[in-house]
C-alpha cells in the first residue's frame, strides 16, 4: 500500500531491536524521524513509514497522506473498515520484514501518533505474535465496537497510552474511552494525561516515551 519509501535510522551500535512508528493525518515519516531517533537507545533501529496520498473524507475529500480514510472524529461515527484493515496488514508485513532480517517480534514496538497512533494499536492487537510494547499518542482503538473478539494477540503487551487533556482533534475524553476499553482485556495500559497539552507533543510526554523503549527493549 505505502510506495513512499520509509525514513530509517539505522542502529548505532548492533541493531537488537526495532521502533516501527506512524505519523498522523497529513504527516510524513520526517515529521516525527529525528524525535524518535533521540528517544530510542543505540541498539534500535527506528522506521518511520510515510502513508500514501488518498483523499480524506474528514477533510473535504481532500489528497493528503493517510493510512485510512477518516470519515467522523466520533466515536460512534462511520469508519473505513477496509482501509483499517487494508494498513494493518502493511504494518504486518513491515513487522515480517524485520523478523526476516532476524528480529525477533519480542523486540519489536509499534507506535503512532493520532491516526497512527490508532494504526498501531489495531494492528498490534490484530497481529498473532508478541510484541514488546505499543505507544499510542493522541489516539483511539479503531473499529472499537469489534473488540474484544478480533483481538488475536498481544492482550499482554505493555501498552504505553498518551493523551493531552486540551486536544481540539481527538478529544481527551475519547481518548480516556478508548483506554477503559482497552483495559477491559489488556493487562499492561498505562494512560498518561498531559495538562493543558493540544493535539500535539510535549518534552513531559517524550521522556515518559524514552523510559518505555528503555524498560521494553533493553539493550
Amino acid at each position: 500500500m505505502t510506495t513512499v519509501s520509509p525514513v530509517v535510522i539505522a542502529a548505532t551500535a548492533r541493531h537488537t531491536a526495532t521502533l516501527i512508528f506512524f505519523h498522523g493525518l497529513g504527516d510524513t515519516g520526517h515529521g516525527w524521524a529525528s524525535s524518535m531517533g533521540a528517544v530510542r537507545s543505540p541498539h534500535i533501529k527506528v522506521i518511520c513509514p510515510t502513508a500514501s496520498t488518498m483523499p480524506v473524507t474528514l477533510n473535504a475529500g481532500f489528497r493528503m497522506p493517510s493510512w485510512f480514510d477518516l470519515r467522523s472524529l466520533e466515536p460512534s461515527g462511520p469508519e473505513d473498515e477496509e482501509g483499517i484493515r487494508r494498513a494493518a496488514e502493511m504494518v504486518h508485513s513491515l513487522i515480517a520484514e524485520e523478523v526476516a532480517a532476524g528480529i525477533p517480534t519480542k523486540r519489536i514496538v509499534l507506535g503512532g501518533f493520532s491516526q497512527g497512533g490508532a494504526l498501531a494499536i489495531y494492528s498490534a492487537l490484530t497481529f498473532p505474535e508478541p510484541l514488546a510494547g505499543i505507544i499510542a499518542l493522541s489516539a483511539w482503538l479503531p473499529l472499537h465496537q469489534k473488540f474484544p473478539a478480533e483481538a488475536i494477540g498481544n492482550k499482554n503487551t505493555p501498552l504505553l497510552q498518551c493523551h493531552g487533556d486540551c486536544d481540539p482533534i481527538v478529544p481527551y475524553r475519547w481518548g480516556q474511552l478508548t483506554a477503559s476499553v482497552l483495559k477491559q482485556f489488556m493487562t499492561q495500559t498505562e494512560f498518561k494525561t498531559y495538562r493543558g497539552m493540544m493535539h500535539a507533543s510535549c518534552d513531559e510526554e517524550m521522556r515518559d516515551m524514552k523510559k518505555f523503549i528503555e524498560k521494553v527493549l533493553k539493550p
